[in-house]
């Protein structure tokens, strides 16, 4: 096994070994001398993670006529690994895998429209996901196939003030007051305007003539979103990011001190609060949405795999009323747009590989708009492979420089 001061050179630079992370002889991951990030095989090769979410086994359903072998198809289309998924298609054949946690299944649950976590303040909580870490980590602790574990698959942060429906601090607020986390939110806010409810009203701009108030606007759908009441959610998110982010990244070290901590999978928008705590030390890489990614200028100090990459249901891809060529229909324009954003993914000095979003069409999505690489009936979506072949053919040097 190649020591860390001797890893391979990438493009004619030389990994920095201060700055790896994770154990020899599993995947690791460290920055080149030009400030790349790369993911390391456990043979001490740069690997550019390119994989899947959700893959199934081969004629699932059963009487699915394509039966071709999920991994076999993967390769085809240049994917050299497998996301999270509901079973171990792609990892049976070989092909580096992602594994997720799932603390979220733990303990009391907030659960709200656009919110999905544990209860964090629950004075249980701690035992419990070390508990959960060490039931789902040790039958892997020693695979040196497993990239890394994935905190929770299916968490939602909850909507950031700016959107205008209730976000985090409002939810916990709202919550019934036998969850540790309502009564957590109110001593945060309470201490933070010297005990008075009035105090809080006045520094929010807000009607609060008791703290029912707080409870009716958020069964209404109306988000607080006064400057007052932002500072304080800003401050609460970043709580409870910290404590997400440190204490599940506690519990899986404990349990497997072999493989990258990943953090939680991100879908969709969240607050710049929860993504500035999802670095190092609790998370090695992180899982933002690729169309979250820091500034590619920036100086990268938290290498993240490119999450949940799509093209279909992002209104950040969609093609606008001004549109230059009005001869190319909606999903050639989509389609053109889609190959520079991943290209100049694949550039980003921090990106380590990315994850397309999933194996299979959901429910009620139509080809061509639709977000699996393979249809409902098994057939392969070649509006998405066609262009993905042709990508991953070419990340690594695009990754290069």
């Amino acid at each position: 096994m190649a020591p860390a001061d001797e890893l391979s050179a990438v493009g004619g630079q030389a990994l920095r070994p201060a700055t790896i992370r994770g154990r020899e002889g599993f995947y690791r991951v460290g920055q080149d001398t030009a400030g790349r990030w790369w993911l390391i095989d456990p043979l001490g090769s740069p690997f550019f993670f390119r994989g899947v979410h959700g893959v199934r086994a081969a004629g699932d359903p059963p009487d699915s006529a394509f039966t071709r072998d999920s991994a076999a198809r993967l390769r085809s289309w240049g994917f050299n690994a497998v996301g999270v998924g509901r079973d171990s298609a792609g990892r049976d054949d070989g092909l580096p895998f992602l594994a997720s946690v799932d603390f979220v299944r733990i303990g009391p649950q907030l659960i709200a429209p656009g919110l999905r976590l544990p209860d964090m303040f629950d004075p249980e909580w701690l035992r419990l996901a070390s508990a959960r870490a060490r039931d789902v980590c040790t039958p892997l602790a020693g695979n040196p196939a497993l990239v890394g574990w994935v905190t929770d698959d299916t968490v939602e942060w909850a909507s950031p003030p700016a959107a205008g429906r209730p976000s985090l601090l409002q939810i916990c607020l709202s919550l019934e007051p036998s969850f540790a986390a309502y009564h957590a939110a109110w001593e945060f806010v309470l201490a933070s305007h010297g005990g008075r409810l009035e105090a809080v009203a006045r520094a929010w701009s807000a009607a609060l003539p008791n703290k029912e108030v707080v409870r009716e606007l958020t069964r209404s759908d109306v988000g607080l979103a006064t400057r007052g009441y932002h500072r304080d959610d800003l401050r609460w998110t970043r709580e409870c990011a910290r404590r997400y982010f440190a204490a599940t990244a506690t519990a899986l070290r404990a349990a497997d001190a072999n493989h990258l901590v990943l953090g939680c999978r991100f879908s969709g928008k969240v607050a710049a609060q929860v993504l500035a705590e999802c670095t190092y030390p609790a998370v090695d890489v992180a899982l933002p949405h690729w169309l979250d990614l820091p500034p590619a200028d920036a100086i990268a100090t938290q290498p993240v795999l490119a999450n949940d990459v799509a093209w279909v249901e992002d209104e950040r891809l969609r093609p606008g009323a001004r549109a230059r060529t009005p001869r190319l229909t909606t999903f050639e324009r989509m389609l053109r747009r889609s190959r520079t954003t991943i290209d100049r993914m694949a550039r980003h000095p921090a990106v380590v590989g990315y994850a397309w979003s999933q194996w299979e069409d959901a429910a009620g999505e139509q080809p061509p708009f639709a977000r699996g690489l393979v249809h409902a009936n098994g057939s392969e979506a070649r509006e998405h492979t066609e262009v993905l072949a042709a990508f991953n053919a070419r990340a690594e040097e695009l990754h290069r420089g």
